[in-house]
């Protein structure tokens, strides 16, 4: 079941460039997105993803995708090993290979350490503003001040250039890499392809026209060019005529219809997808629709539908099992959760909604149980507040309130309510025998608010 956290990203790749030099030259200031968190689609990320990881020389599990709401067509790294996609990206692809294609991209950013590289572009711009500044100055003092504000903009010009070029570099260096990591790792580049031509339509459609001499003013090489340069190298690869893997895209015909479904407004959604589509990626949507109108019996009858298909789906029952806690019935929940949850081998984010549906119950007897798969749901996956609130409940109820101010901090921490999280940990470290592991996670969770509170004083 999909589910919106919030998560503070700080990007300059995804910033959008200022018409002021200062503005593009500057770092993006961290910015709160929402994610978009679902089992489902964190599966197919993974399995979409390994191969070009292998080819790319990581371990598969090294590098994370991590999906945001938000409708602009996008994809972009910030630091680290993460690539980000944005709602509208996977809205706008057809298939599974498109999303292939922008992902390698996006890791070519990655092993190109772009993020990291970014000052090799951002300081000789700056050299080049300072000195035009100093010039500029020195011309309006000795009485020709129309002169002086020439040399400064002339300087800045050229130091837009110089950004500008740097960042184009980057990105032609990221398609040349995802043409290598696509080649060694079998999967064809026509998805590649294909969404440089959307973009490119896009680009014709809402009237934007790039020519040799706007190519100086923009971040990226000319869409036709890449095309061209692309084409080139993928038509020459064998896999070039290789047919797409049909179960990963149906796996994305899923995906994209549950994005639908729980983003899009619900008309819209069974428009999309009317009664007459009886394969699984309708019911998915229609079940999303149906159960944002609290339509309960509708929404129920296509994920019965969905397991009547495939009674061991686990996707199916961990909607349905949403579906019935969300309508108020808890208990009904357990069975569908929990044959999930095994199904999926204790996968945290639908362990967590189990845990959610057993203390719904308000049954103290279901509290053990909460516990134990909650505690396995945060071992595996820390980044999930509300698995820590969940089970901060639990220890709350059963009097372990130290145990409870430790799951908080850990929740506070994750949402970046940085105080809250300084006096949760702070509390616990306090109550909790000294020495454990528990004591120890508090002590860390209290020094890296505090160290965090203290960075963004000093950014002010």
């Amino acid at each position: 079941m999909i589910r919106l956290t919030p998560r503070s990203i700080g990007s300059a790749l995804a910033a959008t460039l200022a018409v002021t030099l200062a503005a593009a030259l500057a770092p993006a200031p961290a910015a709160a997105q929402s994610v978009l968190r679902d089992a489902e689609t964190e599966a197919f990320f993974q399995e979409m993803a390994a191969p070009i990881v292998a080819a790319a020389g990581f371990n598969p599990r090294a590098i994370d995708v991590v999906l945001l709401n938000d409708p602009s067509i996008n994809a972009f790294v910030a630091g680290g090993q993460t690539v980000y996609f944005h709602s509208g990206l996977l809205s706008t692809a057809d298939n599974a290979q498109e999303v292939q294609g922008v992902f390698a991209h996006e890791l070519g950013h990655i092993t190109g350490g772009h993020v990291i590289r970014g000052d090799e572009g951002g300081k000789p711009a700056t050299g080049i503003t300072l000195l035009s500044l100093l010039l500029g100055a020195a011309a309006a003092a000795a009485g020709s001040g129309e002169a002086g504000i020439g040399i400064m903009m002339a300087g800045q010009q050229a130091a837009m250039g110089k950004y500008l070029a740097f960042s184009r570099a980057q990105e032609s260096s990221a398609d040349a890499a995802s043409v290598d990591f696509l080649t060694k790792a079998g999967i064809s580049g026509k998805g590649s392809i294909d969404f440089f031509k959307k973009l490119q339509n896009m680009e014709f459609r809402y009237g934007f026209k790039r020519d040799s001499d706007a190519e100086f003013y923009s971040t990226h090489p000319m869409t036709s060019d890449r095309l061209t340069t692309l084409q080139d190298s993928f038509s020459q690869d064998p896999a070039w005529t290789r047919p797409p893997d049909s179960a990963l895209q149906e796996r994305f015909r899923r995906v994209k219809a549950k994005l639908v479904g729980y983003l899009g407004d619900p008309a819209a959604t069974l428009a999309a997808y009317p009664d007459w589509m009886q394969d699984a990626p309708a019911h998915l949507a229609r079940a999303y629709a149906f159960h944002k109108e609290a339509l309960m019996d509708k929404a129920l009858a296509e994920t019965d539908a969905l397991l009547k298909m495939d009674p061991n789906d686990p996707y199916a029952l961990e909607l349905k099992g949403q579906v019935l806690l969300e309508s108020g019935r808890p208990r009904d929940a357990l069975e569908p959760l929990r044959r999930a949850t095994e199904l999926t081998r204790n996968a945290p984010l639908i362990a967590t909604t189990l845990g959610h549906a057993l203390l719904a119950t308000e049954d103290k007897t279901n509290f053990p149980e909460a516990a134990r798969v909650l505690r396995t749901a945060v071992a595996r996956d820390r980044d999930n507040p509300f698995a820590w609130y969940q089970l901060g409940v639990v220890y709350e109820a059963q009097g372990d309130t130290a145990r409870a101010r430790l799951a908080s901090a850990e929740q506070q921490l994750g949402e970046m309510r940085l105080p809250e999280a300084l006096r949760s940990a702070e509390a616990a470290e306090g109550a909790l025998p000294k020495g454990t592991p528990d004591w120890l996670r508090a002590q860390d969770i209290a020094m890296s608010a505090r160290a965090m509170i203290e960075r963004m004083k000093k950014s002010r």
